[in-house]
């Protein structure tokens, strides 16, 4: 008897990114050939943990931001589970 394959975990991939912004109460990056592209992580949980460390990591400097982009939605909109249900 062979044995059934392990079923791999769901991916929900997301990526984090930062940079330093032109203005703190904006999202325009000041130059867009230094962002900091720190991964992309099959979970938030990992993904959450990776932004973290890089926002501590910079944190002398308030103009640069770190972000977690929900790639899993832009590939498969079913997954936003923010989305209410009609």
């Amino acid at each position: 008897m062979s044995k059934a394959p392990k079923r791999q975990p769901e991916q929900l991939l997301h990526l984090v990114f930062g940079g330093e912004l032109t203005d703190l109460d904006g999202v325009t990056f000041k130059d867009v050939a230094k962002l900091d592209i720190v991964g992309i992580y099959p979970n938030f949980a990992l993904a959450e943990k990776a932004w973290l460390a890089k926002a501590r990591e910079t944190i002398d400097n308030a103009q640069m931001r770190y972000f977690i982009v929900h790639l899993h939605r832009l590939l498969d909109p079913s997954t936003d589970v923010t989305k209410k249900k009609r």
